[in-house]
């Protein structure tokens, strides 16, 4: 009987701390821009119920999207996935900053 305890102790542990995970709350178009060669794309703020708000870029008419920009490697072909990992990628705040950046000296 103890060991079935611990085992649902376990089980109970991990429900409850991957229902604690960050999650998108709301996605927000800011501006549609151009990298330096000309190739468009279209910059979403989405923020997550952990207070962050990181950026999203859609590429390829919307068929292409990536958290932070399109070299970051974190891309997926739906919005609603890209910003779900956007929300539980603690390095995406610090790809935000510099897209941030990039946007405001391109402007």
């Amino acid at each position: 009987m103890n060991t079935l305890a611990k085992i649902a102790a376990a089980a109970l542990l991990l429900l409850s701390a991957s229902s604690h995970a960050a999650r998108p709350t709301s996605i927000v178009f800011e501006t549609l821009a151009e990298t330096g060669d000309g190739t468009p794309y279209a910059l979403f703020s989405v923020k997550c119920n952990d207070g962050r708000s990181v950026r999203l870029t859609a590429w390829e008419d919307r068929r292409k999207w990536c958290v932070g920009d399109n070299d970051s490697g974190d891309c997926a072909r739906k919005q609603i996935t890209a910003a779900k990992n956007a929300c539980t990628d603690i390095d995406a705040t610090a790809q935000t900053a510099t897209l941030e950046r990039s946007v405001a000296y391109s402007r």
